[in-house]
């Protein structure tokens, strides 16, 4: 399963998107978005999001 951004908590910092190995996040307008396609549901962006918007399922 992909990484799942809760766009209500998500502050657009791009913390996320500096952690991921895969580069499977990217910041569009002032929130990130998962490339569902490209996340290998390694959660260094859950770890990574300072306002916990992420989970991993």
């Amino acid at each position: 399963m992909a990484a799942k951004i809760d766009k209500d908590t998500c502050a657009g910092c791009g913390a996320c998107v500096d952690a991921c190995p895969a580069e499977a996040i990217k910041i569009e307008g002032d929130k990130a978005v998962v490339v569902e396609d490209s996340c290998v549901s390694c959660g260094a962006c859950v770890d990574a999001c300072p306002c916990s918007a992420i989970t991993v399922e």
